[in-house]
């Protein structure tokens, strides 16, 4: 018994200090900048940025392939701090939100009531759509669900809405819907277009009471040339807009907003 407890202990001291050994021969120093760099970050490892957590943005920033900026929580005062500490200029950080360009949920009339899978991509996956409009948002919150910052949520329309005080703009929720009606849009630009029907006129009448019918009233009254009608649906073209307000007084169907104003009015 002695002996195999001393045999145990020898090998068990042998290996400790054996693998203490190849550690620190073998291990692998880590860089004094990124430690600097990563304690400036946000660390929520979101995704925001398009990379798998705060420690891959990290090492792209020391590597050069990305800039502090395409961080979407990462505040002004931590960008300077990381542009000065890899000697690069600071660039403008354009706040982007993200907004639902669908007016319809209870606006929009149904083909069949579907109760089985509460999910947006299930229900795309199986039937399309259980609307008559087949480009309508399908109301079961794929989109709330992914968002990391809980800047969503479905409302008495049964549509999604965004908080966009704590939007960050990091493009979850617009890839994960099915029916591609979130957008993301640069904040200072107020005005968005909440439908993306390209059906014509009367057939969007017929089927949903919030619909664009491509009417062009929001074109004439533009006085900035910024909105035109493409594929029977008004698309505002952000580097014209001044945020003027005038197509939305104009919009007989009440679908272009600014984002001041709820969806909900």
């Amino acid at each position: 018994m002695l002996n195999s407890i001393l045999i145990v202990g020898s090998l068990g001291l042998f290996f400790g200090v054996f693998l203490t050994f190849i550690y620190t021969k073998f291990k692998i120093e880590e860089n004094p900048l990124f430690s600097k760099i990563y304690e400036l970050l946000p660390k929520a490892n979101c995704g925001g940025c398009g990379l798998s957590g705060c420690n891959a943005f990290a090492e792209n920033l020391m590597e050069g392939r990305i800039t502090p900026e395409k961080c979407v929580l990462i505040g002004e005062n931590e960008v300077s701090e990381i542009c000065k500490l890899l000697g690069i200029e600071k660039k403008e950080k354009n706040k982007i939100v993200a907004r639902v360009c669908c007016n319809g949920g209870i606006n929009a009339k149904k083909k069949f009531e579907y109760s089985t899978i509460k999910s947006c991509s299930a229900l795309n996956a199986i039937f399309d759509t259980n609307f008559e409009c087949i480009y309508a948002c399908l109301g079961l919150g794929d989109c709330v669900k992914v968002c990391p910052v809980n800047a969503m949520k479905m409302n008495d329309k049964n549509l999604p809405e965004i908080d966009e005080k704590r939007c960050i703009g990091c493009g979850k929720c617009a890839e994960v819907c099915p029916k591609n009606i979130i957008k993301l849009i640069p904040k200072e630009k107020e005005i968005y277009i909440a439908c993306c029907s390209f059906d014509k006129g009367p057939i969007v009448t017929k089927i949903c009471q919030s619909g664009c019918i491509a009417c062009g009233k929001c074109v004439k009254v533009c006085p900035k040339g910024a909105i035109k009608i493409e594929n029977n649906l008004a698309v505002i073209d952000y580097e014209k807009c001044d945020n003027c307000g005038k197509c939305v007084e104009e919009c007989p169907r009440k679908i272009i907003f600014t984002s001041s104003v709820s969806i909900l009015a």
